[in-house]
């Protein structure tokens, strides 16, 4: 029995020594490891997550990341093809595809950032300045479109203001990404997509895009003042239309009623001349005689006079 426990003592010493002496090692998920003798890769790179083993003092671990990994670029200044310069920041994603390949081309992370540098400024740089600015600004029509759709009058100034996009800023950067993929495998990495960040104007140029929005902005809004003035005569002019078919129609019906009047008065004035001549001549007379005479009014009549008959009879 003691012999027994004596023996087990002995082989945990042993595993013990294994252990302190880095005999074992344990591989995460997120990691990927090279075991170099001598500075010389042993076998193929090992991705399996678990407990392995290593010669202590011969073997020398590499460790590499097997999540995906950023690169951040530098702005950089470009010309497009209708000769504008911008700035131009981007940034991609990538992972280690080969340890082994990897450490022997880049050695580090760090000199796969510089190698990236490189491989993916110089591919921007091509696609950019083979496109216009507004390829890589915009990623479709759908503002020309929508405002053909709500406003035809509007258009002709979008379309001076917004030019057409036969690629668009998402396929550039697919053709960038293409463009990066060709390369960087040699070096054991994975390119996983490539993003333009950020675009900027350089300052001229700021400058007269900004003299051109203001521009189409002033000529858009000239054409709403003509299109304003337009309907705003067309309303004035109906106005008069109407306003004069109006007093048209109210004077003949002013005197459609004013004849009617005078009609119904004549009417009434024949029917009592009718029934009594001689009263209503002498009380038209009277009506005569009070429009016509008083108290400065000097008349001279002959006795023949017929405004003179009632007043003759007075006298006698």
């Amino acid at each position: 029995m003691k012999n027994f426990i004596k023996f087990f003592g002995i082989i945990g010493i042993f595993l013990f020594f294994l252990c302190i002496t880095g005999t074992f090692f344990i591989l995460t998920e997120i990691q990927q490891v090279v075991i170099t003798q001598f500075g010389r890769p042993i076998g193929a790179p090992i991705t399996n997550a678990g407990l392995h083993f290593k010669f202590p003092f011969l073997h020398k671990l590499h460790y590499f990341d097997k999540r995906l990994l950023a690169w951040d670029g530098d702005p950089n200044q470009i010309p497009t093809r209708d000769k504008k310069y911008i700035w131009v920041d981007t940034t991609a994603r990538w992972k280690i595809k080969d340890a082994l390949k990897f450490m022997q081309s880049v050695g580090s992370e760090r000199g796969a950032q510089a190698r990236l540098d490189d491989i993916v400024n110089s591919a921007t740089r091509d696609i950019i300045t083979s496109n216009v600015l507004v390829e890589t600004i915009r990623d479709s029509n759908r503002i020309l479109d929508q405002i053909k759709k709500e406003d035809s009058n509007v258009t002709l100034l979008a379309e001076e203001a917004l030019e057409n996009v036969k690629l668009g800023r998402n396929k550039l950067e697919q053709e960038i990404l293409n463009r990066a993929q060709v390369l960087v495998p040699q070096y054991g990495i994975d390119l996983i997509d490539v993003r333009i960040k950020r675009l900027n104007y350089v300052e001229n140029v700021r400058k007269k895009v900004y003299e051109r929005m203001i521009s189409e902005r002033k000529r858009a809004a000239e054409s709403y003042r003509s299109e304003g003035r337009g309907k705003s005569a067309e309303i004035r002019g109906r106005k008069e239309k109407e306003l004069k078919l109006i007093t048209s129609e109210a004077y003949r019906e002013a005197q459609r009623i004013r004849g009617e009047a005078d009609a119904e008065a004549i009417s009434i004035y024949a029917s009592s001349y009718s029934d009594d001549p001689e009263f209503y001549s002498f009380i038209k007379t009277l009506e005569t005689y009070e429009s016509t005479i008083d108290d400065t009014t000097t008349i001279v009549l002959s006795t023949n006079s017929d405004y003179y008959k009632y007043i003759k009879q007075f006298d006698k």
